[in-house]
């Protein structure tokens, strides 16, 4: 098991989202995020089938992974894709260091998420806003962190759905001790506190980071008020 990930997801996150950087300029805000004391990077991973868009794959992941990882980062990539068992290897070989994927897309969930943790990665299981929780099913006892959709996928810049509140709290009622709880979609300086309170610890942001004018200062401001929540 990857054990800075671990470590990592055990605490609060805030997680800058790539999807939304300028991808001419990916190293250099990767690394003005990472300065401002960002250490999980996410990575947005969509197919156009499971999602209309279509974004990026192991490549990235790769030409990413030394820089995250020889600053003391780990790359958390999400899976909106569908068949994720056809991908997943792609990507723990390419140094994702945690891997989600959505209960909508398989039937093979503990399966799959067995396949993370023999690839040396996290495994996380994603649920859609209009899946119930009790979707994850028996498959809380087999994962490594769950991930709340506050939006829709596959876009980034859409507002909080703030029925996801109550979603979240019901989540972290249903996770064993020791699972960690993301949530992604429409998180910035005013939504970080509320999803905290309702018990999620990792914190994907995307637009409210690297579509502000100073990313780094963005990230901050998110993670100083993450950890009031």
């Amino acid at each position: 098991m990857n054990s800075r990930a671990s470590e990592l997801f055990a605490g609060v996150e805030v997680l800058p989202s790539i999807l939304s950087s300028d991808f001419a300029k990916l190293g250099e805000q990767v690394a003005e995020v990472m300065a401002a004391g960002a250490r999980v990077i996410h990575v947005d991973v969509m197919d156009g089938h499971f999602v209309p868009p279509i974004t990026i794959g192991p490549l990235i992941v790769s030409a990413l992974a030394d820089q995250v990882h020889d600053a003391g980062g780990v790359l958390d990539v999400h899976l909106m894709i569908e068949q994720p068992d056809r991908q997943v290897d792609n990507f723990t070989a390419a140094g994702a260091d945690a891997v989600s994927f959505h209960v909508e897309a398989t039937p093979h969930v503990n399966r799959v998420a067995s396949q993370i943790r023999e690839g040396g990665a996290l495994a996380g299981l994603v649920i859609n806003p209009g899946t119930p929780v009790d979707a994850m099913g028996a498959a809380v006892g087999e994962i490594d962190y769950a991930l709340c959709m506050s939006v829709n996928p596959g876009w980034g810049g859409q507002p909080f759905i703030p029925a996801s509140i109550d979603k979240l709290a019901a989540m972290r009622a249903l996770l064993p001790d020791g699972v960690a709880l993301e949530v992604d979609g429409g998180v910035d300086a005013v939504t970080a506190p509320k999803v905290a309170g309702a018990g999620a610890n990792l914190l994907v942001a995307g637009s409210a980071v690297f579509g502000a004018a100073d990313p780094a200062a963005a990230y901050a401001a998110i993670a100083a008020v993450a950890s009031n929540g």
